[in-house]
């Protein structure tokens, strides 16, 4: 199996849309990242009442990534809801999350972001993300 059908499948156990509480609803989008040691990290969505508590799940992969190992630098990223990126079902990062990854290593200009899983077709943060405004630092 290749690593992204890995990710694809430990991320997909993850999938399971539901009301966590009253004020939030979690597990509609699920992520996996692996990073530069080759360790996967996985991620859900969180979304609450109170929008400054919503965390994609890319974000909670990375959070989770850092608080499990240290790491910052991420290699690959897939992100998707009931079915995995096709060229027809994207699942890039929102603009938090790019800063997010920008922001704990520049090097995570680098990461690859799966945009179709059956023709493993990538793109990567810079791609995505060509002017971010730390490149002037």
């Amino acid at each position: 199996m290749n690593i992204w059908n890995d990710m694809y499948e430990q991320a997909k156990t993850l999938y399971n849309p539901r009301n966590i509480s009253p004020f939030i609803y979690g597990g509609q989008v699920v992520c996996a990242i692996e990073s530069t040691d080759n360790q996967i990290y996985t991620g859900v969505c969180i979304e609450a009442s109170s929008g400054v508590l919503n965390i994609c799940a890319e974000r909670a992969a990375l959070m989770n990534m850092f608080i499990s190992s240290g790491e910052t630098q991420v290699k690959r990223v897939i992100t998707f809801r009931e079915e995995a990126p096709t060229k027809n079902i994207n699942c890039l990062p929102c603009g938090a999350c790019s800063e997010c990854f920008m922001q704990f290593n520049i090097a995570n200009r680098d990461t690859e972001f799966l945009i179709d899983l059956k023709n493993q077709t990538t793109v990567t943060l810079a791609d995505i993300y060509p002017n971010w405004w730390g490149n002037t630092r």
